[in-house]
C-alpha cells in the first residue's frame, strides 16, 4: 500500500464525522518510514495535516507529507494548514486532489511552492469519490444526493401486499449501515414513515445505535407522520419537512413528540418544494444526503434532476404482482432515449445480492455543480413532492 493510499484509508474512516469540512487523511514520511498520520477531526478541531505534524513533532523537518486534499490556506475555525507545513520544514507535499473550494483551489499549492516546497499531484483510487459531496456543497450550497434502494430481480421493492422484509440479505443490510455512518442525513417520505415505521438510525455491528446519528428527514406536506413513530424514540434529531398547509395542531403535536418541524415553500399542488429543502439542508451543514424513500420520493428527485448518485441493490428473487411497488415512480420519461443512464458504474457482490453504483446522467444534461474536474452548471427545475 502506498503512502497516499494509506492517507485515503484514514480519510475514509472519518467520512461523515467532519461535516461541513471535508474528510482528509495525511501521512508524514521520513527516510521511507511513517512518522505521523491522522485524519480530520470534528469541526473546530485539528485538520489531518496538523494531527500528523503534532505526532511527528520536531522530527517533521525534512519530511514528505502525503495528504488527500490540497492543504487549506485560509483562516476559518482553525489556522491555515499551509503555514504549519511551511513552519515545520516539510520539503515535499503530495496532494491527492485540488480543493474545489474557490478560496483555496490552487492557492494552497501555490503558497507551498512559493515557500520552496516541492508539490506533487498524486491522485489514487478513491480520492475523487472522497470529495464529490464536498465539491457540490461548496459550489452550490446544497447536499450531494444519493438514492439507495433494494429491489428484486423483477424490479420490485415489496410484494403486492406491501411486505418488504427483507428484499436483501444481512450482508447488504450491514453495508447500508456503513452508508448511514458516512452520511449527514437520511431522508424518507411520509408514506415510508406510515408503512414501515422505520428507526432510521445508524447502528454498530451488534445492532446498537452509535453515538453520532445522521439527521433524520421526513417529507410530509401536511404532517401526517404519527406522533408515536419509532424514530422519535431513537437517539439523534428528526426533521419533518412540511408546508404551510399543515394544521397547527399537527405541527404542535409533532414538536411535542420531539420532532423539529420546518415549514418550507410549496408548489401549486401544495407539496414540499425539493430545491428549497436541499437549500435548507445545505445551510444546515448537510453534505451527504442519503435517500431511502419509496418509489414516489425517488421518482420526484429523478424527475427534478436532483439525484447525484445511485446505490441499487439487486436480490436474486422474483415476486411478481401487477401492483407490486417499484423503486422509482414519479412522472418518468416517455421515450427510452430520454432515460437516465448510470455513468462510471461499478458492481459488487454482497452476500447473495448484487450492488450497482453509478452516477445518473442524460446526454443533454451536465453536472449541476463544480466537480473536481471542471466547472459545470445547469438550471434546476422546480419540483414538488408531498
Amino acid at each position: 500500500m502506498s503512502h497516499m493510499q494509506r492517507a485515503v484509508e484514514l480519510a475514509q474512516e472519518v467520512v461523515g464525522a467532519t461535516s461541513p469540512n471535508p474528510a482528509v487523511g495525511a501521512v508524514l514520511v521520513k527516510d521511507g518510514v511513517s512518522i505521523g498520520a491522522g485524519a480530520t477531526q470534528p469541526p473546530g478541531q485539528d485538520h489531518a495535516e496538523i494531527v500528523a505534524l503534532k505526532q511527528a513533532s520536531e522530527n517533521a523537518k525534512g519530511a514528505t507529507l502525503y495528504t488527500t486534499l490540497e492543504p487549506c490556506c485560509t483562516w476559518g475555525r482553525t489556522p491555515p494548514c499551509t503555514k504549519a507545513i511551511i513552519t515545520a520544514g516539510i520539503t515535499e507535499v503530495h496532494i491527492g486532489a485540488i480543493d474545489p473550494n474557490p478560496d483555496v483551489s490552487g492557492n494552497g499549492q501555490k503558497e507551498l511552492e512559493d515557500a520552496g516546497i516541492k508539490v506533487v499531484i498524486e491522485e489514487v483510487e478513491g480520492t475523487r469519490e472522497l470529495y464529490e459531496a464536498f465539491a457540490k456543497h461548496i459550489s452550490t450550497g446544497t447536499p450531494f444526493v444519493t438514492v439507495k434502494y433494494a429491489m428484486t430481480l423483477d424490479g420490485k421493492i415489496a410484494t403486492h401486499t406491501g411486505d418488504s422484509k427483507w428484499v436483501t440479505g444481512p450482508e447488504a443490510r450491514d453495508y447500508v449501515q456503513k452508508m448511514r455512518r458516512t452520511c449527514d442525513a437520511i431522508l424518507v417520505g411520509v408514506n415510508t414513515a406510515l408503512t414501515d415505521d422505520p428507526y432510521l438510525t445508524s447502528r454498530d455491528e451488534d445492532g446498537n445505535p452509535i453515538e453520532r446519528q445522521p439527521l433524520r428527514v421526513v417529507i410530509d406536506s401536511v404532517c401526517h407522520t404519527p406522533i408515536g413513530a419509532m424514530m422519535f424514540k431513537q437517539p439523534g434529531s428528526t426533521v419533518i419537512a412540511t408546508t404551510k398547509a399543515a394544521p397547527d395542531i399537527r405541527v404542535m403535536a409533532l414538536e411535542q413528540a420531539g420532532a423539529e418541524v420546518v415549514v418550507l415553500p410549496s408548489g401549486a399542488d401544495q407539496r414540499v418544494h425539493l430545491p428549497s429543502l436541499l437549500d435548507y439542508l445545505g445551510a444546515r451543514g448537510v453534505l451527504n444526503l442519503l435517500i431511502e424513500g419509496g418509489g414516489s420520493v425517488h421518482g420526484a428527485f429523478f424527475d427534478a434532476g436532483l439525484v447525484d448518485k445511485v446505490y441499487a441493490f439487486v436480490a436474486p428473487l422474483i415476486v411478481g404482482g401487477e401492483t407490486s411497488l417499484s423503486p422509482v415512480e414519479g412522472s418518468g420519461v416517455s421515450l427510452m432515449g430520454d432515460a437516465w443512464y448510470l455513468a462510471e458504474t461499478r458492481t459488487e457482490q454482497i452476500g447473495p445480492d448484487w450492488l450497482i453504483i453509478g452516477y445518473p446522467r442524460k446526454e443533454s444534461q451536465e453536472l449541476p455543480y463544480a466537480d473536481l474536474d471542471g466547472d459545470l452548471e445547469y438550471e434546476l427545475k422546480d419540483p414538488e413532492i408531498e
